[in-house]
């Protein structure tokens, strides 16, 4: 399996807690998609073999561009790449662009949602983060709670595969009330929810209201305390915990993000976006303006690392742990090493006795109280001096 991620570096305006690269203003619009169009034509050898069989619309907000935009870009893909007969195709869509779609009498079709059915999405990632008021302002959200309801009331309508994003550990927020925000997802039959801590990243303007005191700093013990509730409510209610922060219906998983975290190969078209052809990992420049001028010079825009084997191997711990798939110790050997899997099972020694990881068909899995710290776990097994 591959995918293209394809990133749309826009949205209407910042939100208090995003570090991702994006542009509140639309200024560039037409000539960066005409530019992520050539970048997939310049990069259609890196898998001249490959079948592609997922197409990822991430950003920013892909919701801000329009279907013939979207169209067109999905036909890029078709006509570069060998595209699987069922892919997987999704956009990340924000609440308020859908309601005020809805209302546009520029759409042809019945509504934005049989629009996109129409080009080929058939997969909905929709910004929710909150149902509460309070939440959506203090993290500066474009969409208010009803326009967050009335979208599910109609996005359910078209879809049967969507994915929400919820946040926890708001500041203010309650216990009880990330308990209602979880049972009114499910009221919408909602089969994947992605769900995250917020976190306060460097030179956000999150991090300059807690300096100030305008908001509270984020509670660590609080959000491990709704990390609970949100895994023992959903699990009650069929959804597999199938990643740290992904909980779907079986046969609703994130084809897309599991090829991320199986370690497939993928392509990122997009100032900013991310590529991993297996031992190389590349990124593009963090500037919509640079990236335009170079793609439009013919030339790629980007870094390249090729990964050691000990990058591999630690790479593969992190996202491993993080899964329902583990970390398969014949897999250590056999791509990394004797010496590696011998090591990883002595520095899994004391989480094992803590009761944090265990082993079982020869994988190495986190455990349920182990969960919420597997990144910090995953860091104490990686390898640090390979000789």
């Amino acid at each position: 399996m591959s995918g293209i991620y394809i990133h749309i570096p826009f949205c209407k305006q910042a939100c208090h807690y995003c570090d991702f690269h994006f542009s509140t203003s639309l200024k560039k619009r037409d000539e960066l998609v005409i530019a992520l169009a050539k970048e997939l034509e310049m990069r259609k050898g890196e898998f001249k073999n490959i079948t592609v069989e997922t197409i990822y619309f991430g950003g920013g907000t892909p919701s801000l561009l329009t279907i013939k935009e979207l169209d067109f870009l999905i036909k890029q893909v078709y006509v570069n790449y060998k595209v699987s007969e069922a892919p997987e195709i999704t956009i990340e869509a924000n609440p308020d662009d859908l309601i005020k779609a809805e209302q546009s009498v520029e759409i042809d079709s019945e509504s934005i949602f049989e629009a996109y059915k129409n080009i080929g999405i058939n997969r909905l990632s929709i910004g929710i983060q909150s149902f509460f008021e309070a939440d959506l302002k203090l993290m500066n959200r474009a969409h208010n709670t009803e326009e967050a309801k009335s979208c599910l009331e109609e996005a359910t309508r078209y879809f049967d595969n969507i994915s929400i994003d919820l946040i926890y550990g708001i500041p203010g927020l309650t216990n009880k009330q990330w308990q209602q925000n979880i049972e009114m997802a499910l009221s919408y039959g909602i089969p994947h929810i992605s769900s995250y801590a917020l976190t306060v990243e460097p030179k956000t303007a999150l991090e300059s209201f807690i300096k100030k005191g305008v908001i509270a700093n984020v509670d660590d013990d609080l959000a491990h305390e709704q990390f609970h509730i949100l895994v023992e409510t959903l699990e009650a209610h069929d959804f597999v915990h199938y990643e740290l922060s992904n909980f779907g219906k079986k046969g609703f998983f994130s084809r897309n993000n599991s090829a991320y975290w199986q370690g497939k190969p993928y392509i990122g078209i997009g100032p900013s976006a991310h590529s991993f052809s297996g031992n190389e990992r590349s990124w593009n420049i963090r500037n919509n303006s640079k990236y335009i001028t170079a793609i439009e010079a013919g030339t790629f825009p980007k870094e390249t690392e090729t990964l050691s084997t000990t990058d591999r191997y630690n790479e593969y711990v992190m996202t491993g742990l993080r899964t329902v798939w583990g970390v398969s110790l014949e897999k250590v050997e056999t791509n990394y090493g004797l010496h590696y899997k011998k090591y990883l099972l002595e520095q899994s020694l004391p989480f094992i006795n803590q009761q944090l990881l265990y082993i079982e068909d020869e994988k190495l899995l986190v455990t349920k109280k182990g969960k919420f710290l597997s990144d910090g776990i995953a860091s104490d097994l990686f390898m640090l001096n390979p000789s």
